[in-house]
């Protein structure tokens, strides 16, 4: 059996942050003078203590490395204890959920998938209105340093194709990971002042300025309105879908930039291929809107790409009930959630450095056949790509397939129809938010579903936002053996 005491030590300090943060909310609703303040408070001494408690049994174990399976424990483990923590506000608190909803919230925070289980947002405490923003906010740094330290190490689904030019952190995962959190943390927070400084500028209340500007960076989606972005369309919409973007591009670029290597940004074959994305599909829906609606093409184009930039960043956002747009773009919604942003994001699914990689595999086996005894090989980036990245990558589009396939099976067999099943799996799995028809798409939630349908999406949205394999691997008999 290996040793634990690494994995319980950082698992501790974490929870004990995230009872540290609980005290934001507390204060908003002390300054409002909302009589649940006492939850947060209750909430936070519970979580302190107890990750403090993890943190200082574990506290002899901090100075030794992580070995391959501790990291892989850290990694799972920390997104496990976190929304349990984290869901005790709104249990506590003036939503008075129960358990399953309240875990189903948090986790759905922490993973920034932003499917939610809550109405009458407009009337909640403004403390509970915060604590579901910063949980994204956390949620989003959190996965951005996995993406950059944890998962190339992993060798997780075609990461380690980053490992040379992101950071050298190989026998030296923590140290490294404090390091790369503290330039990560610099370039997070001025992004999310900026945000905040552009809603506020444009004529958004502060308070649901901060709120989504903490929501948007994190492309998490939760909102402080039962109408989404809705409640502030107009010109907002622009502002919002450019935070967007740049969240959802990879964020070891910024850290090149900000240490005087913009070429990189600019050089970035994964940035090209998605902002070109995201140009095609908005000036489609664009045409399409135009000839559907008697709108103005202004508004086509607006209500576009915000949309567009919402989903397939998986921020989860709406501004408008996209399910009366008609079948070929509600279609397209459902596939445009499973590209993703890139990778080293805040942004969720699939990927589109991922998509490249099978592309240019493709193409080479089609050349191949072409021409059976020349040699070709798959590049990336005018790199070849080792075997291994490439079997890595088609291993993570198998498993997300099957792990699509069997959670939408799954969740049909709670009695749920055809495309609330599919869609409420595509959107777990690539933590994108809402999902499609009445019950759970833009203008619903996920409120009404069954109990266990509400599990099986949670543990969806953790498997999702860890990349699948980060979490699999837990269940094979090999990985404890080793």
């Amino acid at each position: 059996m290996f040793d634990l005491r690494p994995v319980g030590y950082v698992i501790g300090l974490l929870v004990a942050m995230l009872g540290m943060t609980m005290l934001l909310p507390m204060a908003v609703d002390l300054m409002d003078g909302a009589e649940h303040w006492s939850t947060f408070f209750i909430s936070a001494v519970v979580t302190i203590l107890s990750g403090g408690l993890v943190s200082l049994s574990c506290h002899n174990g901090r100075g030794s490395g992580l070995s391959l399976q501790q990291t892989f424990l850290l990694t799972t483990g920390v997104w496990v204890a976190l929304p349990v923590f984290g869901a005790m506000p709104f249990i506590l608190g003036a939503t008075e959920a129960r358990i399953v909803d309240a875990v189903f919230e948090a986790m759905s925070g922490l993973t920034t998938t932003g499917s939610t289980v809550f109405s009458g947002l407009d009337d909640l405490p403004r403390g509970m209105l915060l604590w579901r923003g910063l949980l994204q906010w956390l949620g989003g740094i959190g996965i951005i340093v996995v993406a950059m330290v944890f998962l190339p190490e992993l060798r997780v689904g075609g990461m380690q194709i980053f490992r040379s030019e992101a950071f050298d952190t190989m026998g030296k995962i923590l140290p490294r990971a404090t390091a790369i959190s503290a330039q990560i943390s610099v370039i997070y927070v001025g992004l999310t002042l900026a945000c905040l400084t552009t809603y506020v500028v444009m004529g958004m209340p502060v308070f649901d300025a901060v709120v989504h500007a903490l929501t948007t960076v994190s492309t998490g989606g939760f909102s402080t309105r039962d109408a989404s972005f809705g409640a502030f369309s107009g010109p907002m919409e622009y502002a919002a879908s450019v935070f967007m973007i740049l969240a959802a591009l990879p964020f070891v670029r910024y850290v090149q930039m900000v240490n005087g290597q913009s070429r990189p940004l600019l050089r970035d074959s994964q940035v090209h291929v998605f902002l070109i994305t995201i140009g095609v599909l908005v000036l489609l829906f664009t045409v399409v809107l135009t000839r559907i609606f008697p709108h103005h093409w202004e508004q086509s184009f607006r209500e576009a790409l915000f949309n567009i930039t919402s989903i397939i960043s998986g921020t989860g956002y709406a501004s408008v009930d996209y399910m009366n747009w008609g079948g070929f773009i509600i279609t397209m919604f459902f596939f445009i959630g499973l590209i993703g942003g890139c990778a080293g994001s805040t942004a969720c699914s699939v990927k589109i450095f991922r998509y490249q990689l099978l592309f240019s595999a493709i193409k080479v086996q089609l050349r191949k056949i072409q021409h059976p005894s020349g040699v070709f090989t798959t590049r990336y980036q005018g790199r070849r790509v080792d075997e291994d990245v490439l079997s890595s990558v088609m291993t993570f589009f198998v498993f997300f397939t099957v792990s699509l396939g069997v959670l939408a099976v799954a969740l049909s067999m709670t009695g749920l129809d055809f495309v609330t099943a599919i869609s409420g799996a595509a959107t777990a799995i690539a933590n994108i938010g809402p999902g499609l028809g009445d019950i759970i798409g833009p203008a619903g939630n996920f409120s009404t579903l069954n109990d266990t349908a509400k599990w099986l999406l949670i543990i969806g949205m953790l498997i999702g936002r860890l990349e699948l394999l980060a979490v699999y691997v837990l269940f094979t008999v090999q990985f404890w053996r080793a």
